[in-house]
C-alpha cells in the first residue's frame, strides 16, 4: 500500500492535514519522528502518515503538484507499507481521561469503566482525532467547565466529531459540525450513531461564513493562523451571552489570537503539555 508522509513543524499540523485532505487522503496518522517524543514546540517536527484510499494515482499526482507550493519546512516522500502495519496504531490505542469521571474511549475497546462515568465511544475512520491530544483534552475541559442545560453549540473543525459527540452526550439540542473534508463529517456522523445522538449532531461541509445562525457556544480546535483568519466569524457567530472556545496554541505563545479575537475578552485558560485553550465572552 502506498502512503505519502509529510513532515511538517508540531505547530503546523493541522493546517497541513487541511491541505491533505483537500488533495484527497483517506486518512491521516500524526506520529513523532523516529526516536523523538511528542512536542508542541515549533521547532519539533511531526510525519504526517496518509493513507491514499482507492484513487492512489490520482491522489499522489494531487500530492506531488501541491507539493511545489507547500512551504519549505514542509518535507514529504511516498513508501510502500504493509496494510496491515497501517492499522498497527490502533492495538497501542488506549482510553483518554479527560476528568475522573469523564473519557474519551477508543470504539473497538471495551474498558470496564466504574459507574457515573461520562463515556464517549470515538473511531475516527478517515479523519484525525481520537480525543487524545492535548488541545482536545483541553477543549473537552473548558467546554464542561462552561457548560449549561440547554446550550446550543457549534463545533468548527469537527474532525472525528470528538467535541460535537461529547456536546450532544452533555446535553446539547443542537450541534452544528462542520469541516473542510468530507472524509470528517463521515467520520463525526458515524461517531454520532454510535453514541446515540444522531438527533442533536448536524454534520457538514458549510464553511464558517455562510453560517447564519448563532450558537450559545462555539468550539475552533485549529492552528492559530486558522484562528486568527477565523476571527471576525468566530465572533459573529457566538451569541451575545454566549461562549467561545478555542484551543491549538501554544501556552506561551497566543497573544496574536486573543488580540484577533478582541473585542471578545479571554476569562479562562487550561493548559497541558505546552498547548493552551481560551475560554472568550463577548
Amino acid at each position: 500500500m502506498l502512503a505519502i508522509v509529510v513532515t511538517v513543524p508540531a505547530n503546523e499540523v493541522e493546517l497541513a492535514s487541511d491541505a491533505l485532505w483537500s488533495l484527497g487522503v483517506a486518512a491521516i496518522e500524526e506520529r513523532a519522528p523516529h526516536g523523538e517524543a511528542a512536542s508542541p514546540t515549533e521547532d519539533h517536527f511531526v510525519e504526517l502518515w496518509t493513507s491514499l484510499g482507492d484513487n492512489v494515482d490520482t491522489v499522489t499526482n494531487a500530492v506531488t503538484k501541491a507539493a511545489e507550493g507547500f512551504p519549505a519546512r514542509w518535507r514529504w516522500r511516498s513508501i510502500e507499507q504493509d496494510e496491515s502495519v497501517a492499522e498497527n496504531w490502533r492495538q497501542h490505542a488506549v482510553p483518554s481521561w479527560i476528568e475522573k469521571d469523564f473519557v474519551v474511549v477508543p470504539a473497538w475497546l471495551s474498558p470496564q469503566l466504574g459507574s457515573g462515568v461520562l463515556r464517549i465511544d470515538i473511531d475516527p475512520g478517515s479523519s484525525f482525532g481520537l480525543g487524545d491530544h492535548a488541545t482536545t483534552v483541553l477543549t473537552l475541559r473548558l467546554l464542561r467547565r462552561t457548560w449549561w442545560p440547554g446550550a446550543t453549540v457549534l463545533d468548527v473543525g469537527c474532525g472525528s466529531g470528538v467535541l460535537s459527540v461529547a456536546a450532544a452526550k452533555l446535553g446539547a439540542p443542537y450541534v452544528a459540525a462542520i469541516d473542510i473534508s468530507a472524509g470528517a463529517v463521515e467520520s463525526t456522523t458515524r461517531n454520532a450513531e454510535r453514541n446515540d445522538v444522531t438527533g442533536a449532531v448536524d454534520a457538514s461541509t458549510m464553511p464558517l461564513h455562510e453560517v447564519e445562525e448563532q450558537f450559545d457556544v462555539v468550539l475552533a480546535n485549529l492552528l492559530p493562523p486558522v484562528l486568527v483568519d477565523l476571527a471576525d466569524d468566530l465572533r459573529r457567530v457566538v451569541a451575545p451571552s454566549g461562549a467561545l472556545v478555542v484551543s491549538g496554541v501554544l501556552a506561551k505563545n497566543h497573544h496574536h489570537v486573543v488580540e484577533a479575537l478582541a473585542p471578545m475578552r479571554v476569562v479562562d485558560t487550561a493548559t497541558r503539555e505546552g498547548w493552551a485553550a481560551l475560554l472568550a465572552r463577548h
